[in-house]
């Protein structure tokens, strides 16, 4: 948010620098991100005073004037129709610059010299009236530079206000925290003024249907007045924090939420039929036209303002075409209300529509100071469009905001908290200055009660943080956490682990990315999950961002292939990802099931596309396979076995199996289903997995012991089995391995075939035996002995038959 300095000091004297009050805004907790000189886009314009205006001799539509800076006067030819003599104006001498890079020159115009030129608000860039030279106040002094004369030079502090500091999101705010800062005092502005002819009331009504979005609206009529260009002051105001002028009403309902934080609309009310206000939820598909010019369509849940025929307004968030202030408007309604946060943040989310009354609103707002609000717009609307304020208002009040009030605050628990040794007393004249009314309820105990605009405070731990930032960071003594003397704190196996994990991905050439726990309710449609699934046991969350963000995710696939979808969009095709977070089911209890998990996802070219790798090469189930056991044997974690059952309805059914650990399934990988791939719109292949950590933590490791570098050699022998197509080639390493024989130093798979020379449904697996020992130089008769017995073993348990041998 942009700050005004010039505009700050209306409510607050200031005696520190620019840099200081940035500074201390910062350590309070509201970071200033720059700090930015606002200087009129001309030099060498000075105030001057017409002494005489003649016509041009030679051309009807030029005068010629004498201007006086109080030391010189210059003849200038001026073509403007409203200047007359005695008339105090703006100057550009010769040299002057003015706004579109222009530089005032001597020259003759008609055979007549002008030495400078009398120059129009729209000339000069401090306004947009552009029908004749500008008039000054005859107060000012001829000969005084015109932006020091007018004032136009300013300071705005870019402020970063965080969520929960919607109350900061006003001039007066920012006033309220230099106050508290500095002991000062702020002037609120003076809200008085004269009510007269029809009552509001009588004129016309409000009826709320949905009190849960709307608790609170308030409206007055303002009759009679003119439609305008505001007054320099207010220009320039909202013009230093980034905002347009408009004209003197729009321009005002734009300040006053400047000035209080509170979002407030006009209506043209001759546009309002049935000269009420009705607020109400869409009707579902129904569109309306925005004050942008653009058509909406609106869902169900959107609050809309409306009269007694149709919706004249985006409640919180924007206007309608069909009710704005026009130029020839002579009565208007001015609405100041309160909307449900979560309500407007989600409409502007859909609707797209991030303007700054939703910015506020979807904060919260004071719920106390919509009235003042009102009436000080009304107020202003009256003093610059010359019209009256109709007796009365209507506030509609439904459904009263909940404030809160008396939070027990202890100084000795504060203290213990921040490390400090604050005086109650100190506390107490802290929280005052932060308009917090402080009451002894005991001895060492004190009652405090919030302002209503404090919509953030609730708890004591709130008041702590007050006590802090305004006391000082700086004050707050630095100290270490004492540790006994000893073994320290435990270590943490699980973080342990995750550190384990993320340092052998790294070293797979694997990127570790972070995905949002919320996803979209969609996610389990698309993956295509049962109706009984665990997956379809979302956790909704009561306060979304938007709906593509309303549930807690039951897995981390749907994530890491949206990772991918948006990679492949930005041109990046080649991926190796992995991820470890937290996934959340509901099991209808007061709390969901929490569970770490730890899933991947490979894609594109297996190596880098260089001129001595053929593009062909990409990443497939056996890569992503050999990544998980390459994992487990890095963690010493065996007995891991891959067994081709899943029935994951979003993996390949021919390129998927689950993890195992024994009989427990702790996990799964495979291929993602093309008809998956198809309803993310991914035009190419991937291979995803996802393992429980948490019963990885609770595997046995294997212990690493020192084995000394053979001496002797091994002597291989190789064997092709012919088994039945279903048997794992797991089942026949474990058949082997199960014997404990000493010799067998390993064995393993090192092919797979199916097709011409074997019967159908029977595949063949080669396998090869290693053997050696540690003491001596093995002997053919020594290995075939061992040999025969582990084979005759694996042939009598799975009817296997052995390749090349009668078949």
């Amino acid at each position: 948010m942009l700050v005004s300095l010039k505009w700050l000091r209306d409510y607050i004297d200031i005696e520190l620098t620019p840099e200081e009050i940035a500074g201390k805004l910062t350590m309070a907790g509201l970071e200033v991100d720059s700090v930015n000189r606002i200087s009129p886009g001309f030099s060498s314009v000075v105030v001057a005073k017409i002494l005489s205006v003649k016509p041009h001799p030679n051309a009807d539509k030029l005068s010629l004037c004498e201007v006086s800076t109080g030391e010189q006067t210059f003849p200038v030819v001026c073509g403007a129709k409203n200047i007359r003599a005695g008339d105090i104006v703006p100057f550009a001498k010769v040299g002057a610059t003015i706004p579109g890079g222009y530089t005032i020159k001597s020259s003759r115009l008609r055979g007549e010299a002008s030495e400078g030129m009398l120059c129009s608000e729209e000339e000069l860039g401090i306004g947009e009236d552009a029908t004749g030279i500008m008039t000054l106040p005859d107060n000012l002094i001829p000969g005084e530079d015109l932006a020091v004369a007018l004032d136009l030079e300013d300071v705005a502090l870019e402020i970063s206000i965080t969520p929960n500091r919607s109350d900061c999101l006003s001039m007066i705010g920012i006033a309220r925290e230099i106050a508290a800062m500095t002991g000062g005092k702020v002037r609120y502005p003076d809200t008085e003024f004269e009510e007269k002819g029809e009552t509001t009331g009588a004129l016309t009504s409000v009826k709320i249907l949905d009190s849960n979005l709307c608790s609170r609206y308030t409206a007055r009529l303002i009759k009679n007045i003119e439609i305008r260009p505001s007054p320099a002051w207010m220009r320039m105001r909202l013009e230093a924090v980034g905002l347009r002028a408009i004209n003197n009403v729009v321009d005002v309902t734009n300040f006053v939420m400047m000035e209080c934080g509170q979002p407030l609309h006009a209506f043209d009310s001759r546009f309002l039929e049935e000269e009420r206000i009705v607020v109400r939820g869409a009707t579902e598909g129904e569109e309306f036209v925005s004050l942008d010019e653009k058509t909406r369509t609106l869902s169900a849940d959107t609050l809309m303002i409306c009269d007694g025929a149709k919706p004249v307004a985006v409640a919180g968030i924007m206007g309608g075409l069909n009710s704005e202030v026009e130029d020839d408007t002579k009565d208007i309604l001015l609405e100041s209300a309160y909307f449900n946060p979560s309500s407007i943040r989600k409409s502007a989310r859909s609707l797209g529509m991030a303007t700054d009354a939703a910015f506020r609103f979807e904060r919260g707002i004071d719920p106390e100071g919509v009235v003042n609000a009102l009436n000080r717009a009304a107020q202003l609307i009256a003093d610059l469009s010359g019209g009256y304020i109709c007796r009365g208002y209507i506030d509609e009040y439904p459904r009263k905001i909940k404030t809160v009030r008396d939070i027990p605050m202890r100084p000795e628990r504060v203290n213990r908290i921040l490390g400090t040794h604050i005086g109650a007393g100190e506390m107490k004249d802290i929280l005052e200055r932060l308009e917090m009314t402080v009451m002894e309820s005991r001895e060492g105990e004190y009652l405090v009660t919030p302002p209503t605009f404090r919509v953030d405070i609730s708890r004591e731990i709130d008041l702590t943080e007050e006590i802090a930032r305004i006391h000082g960071y700086e004050g707050i003594p630095v100290s270490l956490p004492g540790l006994s003397a000893g073994t320290g704190t435990p270590p943490n196996d699980k973080r342990t682990l995750e550190d384990r994990i993320r340092t052998i991905f790294n070293g797979y050439g694997y990127s570790e990315v972070i995905n949002y726990s919320f996803t979209t309710p969609a996610a389990a449609d698309i993956l295509g999950l049962s109706k009984d699934d665990e997956g379809r046991r979302l956790i909704k969350l009561e306060d979304p961002l938007g709906e593509d963000m309303s549930v807690m995710r039951t897995g981390l696939v749907y994530g890491l292939l949206e990772t991918m979808r948006k990679n492949i969009s930005a041109g990046n095709h080649d991926l190796r990802i992995f991820e470890m977070g937290t996934v959340f089911t509901d099991i209808n209890e007061e709390l969901p099931v929490e569970n770490e998990r730890v899933g991947g996802l490979v894609t594109g070219s297996r190596y880098d596309r260089l001129w001595h790798f053929d593009d062909g090469l990409h990443s497939d189930f056996y890569d992503l396979k050999g990544c998980v056991e390459n994992l487990f044997d890095a963690l010493r974690v065996r007995d891991i076995r891959f067994k081709s059952d899943c029935d994951r309805p979003f993996l390949h059914p021919g390129r998927s199996c689950n993890v195992m650990l024994g009989d427990k399934v702790i996990g799964f990988l495979g291929d993602v289903h093309p008809d998956i791939l198809d309803k993310m719109d991914i035009k190419a292949m991937a291979v995803v997995f996802e393992l429980d950590l948490q019963a990885i933590v609770s595997l046995p490791r294997e212990e690493m012991i020192y084995r000394d570098i053979p001496k002797f050699p091994s002597i291989s022998r190789d064997v092709a089995f012919v088994i039945d197509g279903a048997v794992e080639g797991r089942y026949i390493l474990d058949l082997a391995l199960e014997k404990k024989e000493n010799l067998l130093e390993h064995m393993g798979i090192f092919d797979v075939y199916a097709g011409e020379g074997v019967s159908g449904g029977m595949k063949s697996l080669a396998v090869r035996f290693m053997y050696r020992s540690a003491t001596r130089t093995l002997t053919d008769d020594e290995v075939n002995e061992v040999h025969d017995r582990l084979v005759k073993r694996i042939v009598r348990h799975t009817g296997a038959k052995i390749r090349g041998m009668g078949i």
